[in-house]
């Protein structure tokens, strides 16, 4: 495949889903399950197109390309839609491809036959494209266009279920929340913009003369994607948003999320120079202790299984905070960067990865039990081993690998970030270590809620096959990057880690 081409698959990417969304809907007026088999082939495609870029990524950074034009006709235009592909955005694209597939198998089963199914896989469709385009983004404009897209479709599953009003009030706070982030971006653009005459994120970086104004943009950066992964104290949306969303779609928003927590670990590595360091840096840090703590904390005494789930989402995100967090804090010290600083950002970035399976997996367990019980109260369930044995054992992988026990892959990302922050600062690896206990605790009150005891009178067996289906492969991820983390570390996750390296901006140091 020769470069030019390979240039355009990021392009192709995101454009593919977008495209297929408008005929998902049209064919859901022909026939449902044509609908539904345009739906999940183009989500297949996307899926091979991201693996290929992945693949091609890992030998080197693809060369960029405008979306919408020639380069030479968009240079002096202020929102430049440019698509790259690295290391990074190329492990990010895959793990929201893949998740959006699964996404796409569970719903053949859980969406079936109900109410606005057309929308429902429309919307799925533009938000995957929306969360390639933000991954793949090269500009801070491609970033914003491509973030707002995944907003409001994601607001649109959010509110799927139309018949409850509490969908409706989640939806509207996802719209506020997503409006103010997006009036906090669009400032810092036009303060970038107006100094530098550009929002190319490799050219600001060796243009900032981090000024006042420059530290203020970065400052609404840092807090805006902040609240759009979902980090404390800007989380005050997580709890509606995950609870109400249909099961799959929860599963999803924590890919949507950790799209967001990647454009802020990016700009934080390339728009941070040493004046901003500190700051940046112990930033992630206290929102990722505070997301960890806040987190767990939160979700002990919930009875509702899916608001138990997002709070639990909220506190995984503090890990990946932290160990990004203390990478960047140790990037200008060579004596501890490779023993701690490099390590912790692996960890963290791995985190990335296993939460996505894990929490996608645990989203869609309590789906199934959903399902089949028709309630998301935890006092309301129970005996459910009896009937739903394989959901049991899937449920089961997912809460021991969010609570980081080995030998699932919860624990080799937890335990890279317990040893990297500990030979940082002792008292953030105590803290991430109580909040695994606490988060174990937390899973073992579901589990003997739900699955343990007398077998209830609700509806008996499985979930559909398609939903089964989906739980499984995101439980043979859990399992086999439990058992091989050396393999996946060295072959994803450290050139993903090396990019953001290199893109540390090193003003103030020579």
């Amino acid at each position: 495949m020769t470069e030019p081409v390979v240039s355009y698959l990021p392009v192709l990417a995101v454009v593919l889903p977008l495209f297929s969304a408008v005929i998902v809907y049209a064919s859901m007026k022909l026939n449902k399950n044509l609908g539904r088999a345009v739906s999940f082939v183009s989500l297949v495609a996307t899926a091979l197109l991201s693996s290929i870029l992945g693949y091609r990524a890992l030998n080197g950074r693809i060369p960029s390309s405008i979306l919408g034009g020639v380069e030479e006709a968009l240079m002096d235009f202020p929102f430049q839609v440019i698509l790259e592909t690295d290391a990074l955005s190329a492990l990010m694209g895959v793990l929201a491809a893949s998740i959006a597939l699964l996404v796409g198998l569970y719903s053949l089963g859980f969406i079936k036959d109900k109410d606005n199914e057309g929308l429902y896989h429309t919307l799925l469709l533009i938000t995957t494209s929306g969360m390639l385009g933000l991954v793949y983004s090269a500009s801070l404009s491609s970033i914003f266009l491509f973030l707002e897209i995944a907003s409001l479709s994601s607001a649109g599953l959010i509110a799927f279920y139309v018949s409850r009003g509490e969908s409706f009030e989640a939806a509207y706070k996802y719209m506020m929340i997503s409006a103010v982030s997006a009036a906090m971006i669009l400032f810092s653009l036009a303060i970038l913009h107006g100094q530098y005459g550009t929002l190319v994120i490799s050219e600001l970086s060796g243009l900032l003369r981090f000024t006042v104004m420059d530290k203020i943009a970065l400052g609404i950066l840092v807090s805006a994607f902040a609240m759009k992964c979902g980090a404390v104290p800007l989380h005050m949306w997580v709890s509606d948003s995950y609870g109400e969303a249909p099961a799959p779609i929860s599963a999803l928003l924590v890919v949507v999320s950790q799209a967001s927590l990647y454009a802020l670990f990016r700009i934080s590595f390339a728009l941070t120079g040493t004046a901003s360091l500190t700051a940046v840096s112990w930033s992630l840090i206290i929102f990722g202790v505070l997301s960890m703590f806040v987190g767990v904390t939160m979700a002990l005494p919930q009875k509702d299984v899916k608001r138990l789930m997002a709070y639990h989402a909220i506190s995984q995100t503090g890990y990946m905070l932290l160990g990004v967090g203390v990478g960047l804090a140790v990037i200008t010290r060579p004596e501890v960067l490779e023993t701690v600083g490099i390590t912790s950002m692996e960890g963290g970035l791995f985190h990335v990865v296993n939460h996505a399976m894990y929490k996608g997996l645990l989203f869609l367990c309590a789906g199934a039990i959903i399902y089949k019980t028709g309630t998301k109260n935890l006092n309301e369930m129970n005996g459910l081993a009896h009937t739903m044995p394989y959901t049991t054992v899937l449920f089961l992988v997912g809460a021991l690998a969010i609570a980081g026990l080995p030998p699932f892959s919860g624990f080799a990302s937890k335990i890279m970030i317990y040893q990297s922050t500990f030979a940082f600062n002792p008292l953030l690896a105590a803290i991430g270590m109580t909040v695994s206990i606490l988060t174990l605790a937390s899973f073992v009150k579901v589990f003997q809620n739900a699955f343990m005891g007398r077998e209830s009178s609700g509806e008996s067996g499985e979930v559909p096959k398609f939903m089964l289906a989906a739980m499984v492969v995101l439980a043979v991820g859990v399992i086999l990057f439990g058992l091989v983390p050396n393999v996946v570390v060295e072959s994803l996750i450290a050139p993903a880690a090396e990019t953001l390296l290199g893109e540390f901006n090193v003003g103030g140091l020579i």
